[in-house]
């Protein structure tokens, strides 16, 4: 290239920088999201697609002159699937978000390429309370098991339940929780009988609740992931421990909304912690319930699927105080500090822990309108302002 040449590309440089950088308000600002379609978690999938995409049709397609894709991936429930895809949408897709996480395993394979690539990641069901450190460019709209075992573990001593087995699914958010009950519920005066700990994947419940009816506690607290609560509750009812008199507790998962009505009478009179009911008594959450039950094919929403709407809306939010520009950088400090009414009820995003608060609900399983009505966790006390309790050194 000659001196002239030279010059004249030197000279255009700036406007081209220029161009490039008006033109980056006009691309599309994408969300990537991970999620387990297909798999023994699909369910949770199923939620997560359905939620994000009924935010998106209520609040348009657009955020602060930036048009709104949302490119899903399907990583099955398996950390290298998502580890890979991850990579594909940052690298290929160049997505500005990155978001979704059915299980702690799956944000624990992102968490490494998010702080790599300095992509905000927002945690729409990881709840092990240590994952949020995987990356610091992760902020988490979900819950976290010691948040919302804190309150099971104070009602059960309460309300005659004296001996207590555990029984939860054998890794991070099922030791958070068999943990945090154990520690709780001992320090009330209860006793723990045995803590029993189930295979994530292909569980069999059965030789489990036999050891249970066996030990005869005064009740069984139960932690699975979302979805498995039908199998939990149909092997429960065919050892009959129900009928031996030994109650189910536990966190909401093993009662999620959307599979409830088809447990049977056999759920009736289980009380769990969550921070959602579909029954939820508020005007937006009415409103949310009915709006997503008409796309959905009349499916019920459950916790998950307010936990995937609530992040949407923290993407938009964010994207709106950066004034459509974005960057990594410039979006998490966007989302940190946010507080709002979501169906669930006020949420606050910690600007410290990037982590959520929130209330916490005590329901029971009731039938609406007596016999032949459908199945609902009734919410009846509630813990405002609920932190993720301080872990152990």
């Amino acid at each position: 290239m000659d001196k002239r040449s030279v010059i004249k590309a030197l000279a255009a440089a700036p406007l081209a920088l220029g161009l490039h950088k008006a033109g980056a308000q006009g691309t599309p600002f994408k969300i990537g999201l991970l999620a387990p379609m297909t798999g023994p978690f699909a369910s949770t999938g199923k939620q997560m697609e359905a939620a994000a995409r009924l935010f998106m049709k209520q609040n348009s397609g657009a955020v602060a002159g930036r048009k709104v894709e949302l490119i899903l991936k399907d990583d099955t429930g398996v950390p290298d699937m998502t580890k890979r895809l991850a990579q594909e949408l940052v690298v290929n897709d160049k997505v500005d978000v990155l978001a979704g996480f059915g299980l702690t395993p799956l944000a624990l394979a992102t968490g490494p390429i998010a702080t790599q690539s300095k992509t905000p990641m927002v945690n729409m069901l990881a709840a092990t309370s240590a994952v949020i450190d995987a990356s610091p460019y992760m902020v988490r709209v979900s819950m976290t098991l010691p948040q919302i075992t804190l309150g099971i573990a104070d009602w059960a001593p309460k309300n005659g339940i004296k001996k207590v087995v555990t029984l939860v699914s054998d890794y991070g958010p099922g030791l958070d929780a068999e943990r945090t009950f154990k520690d709780r519920f001992l320090f009330n005066g209860g006793q723990i009988l045995d803590t029993l700990r189930v295979p994530v994947r292909s569980p069999d419940f059965a030789p489990f609740l036999q050891k249970v009816r066996d030990l005869a506690p005064d009740a069984l607290f139960v932690f699975v992931p979302s979805g498995i609560g039908t199998q939990v509750m149909k092997q429960f009812n065919e050892r009959g421990l129900d009928k031996a008199g030994i109650r189910l507790i536990g966190t909401g998962d093993v009662v999620d909304d959307d599979i409830l009505n088809s447990m049977g009478d056999v759920a009736l009179g289980v009380v769990t912690s969550y921070p959602y009911s579909t029954a939820h008594p508020s005007a937006l959450n009415k409103k949310f319930v009915d709006e997503f039950k008409k796309a959905n094919n009349n499916l019920r929403p459950n916790a998950v699927a307010v936990f995937a709407y609530d992040g949407m809306r923290v993407i938009y939010d964010a994207l709106k105080k950066t004034g459509g520009k974005g960057g990594g950088d410039a979006l998490l400090a966007a989302m940190k500090g946010q507080i709002f009414e979501s169906p669930r009820g006020q949420i606050y995003i910690d600007a410290n822990t990037r982590d959520i608060v929130q209330s916490v609900y005590i329901r029971k399983v009731e039938r609406a309108g007596g016999a032949g009505g459908e199945l609902y966790n009734v919410e009846f006390q509630e813990h405002k302002d609920v932190r993720d309790p301080p872990r152990a050194k």
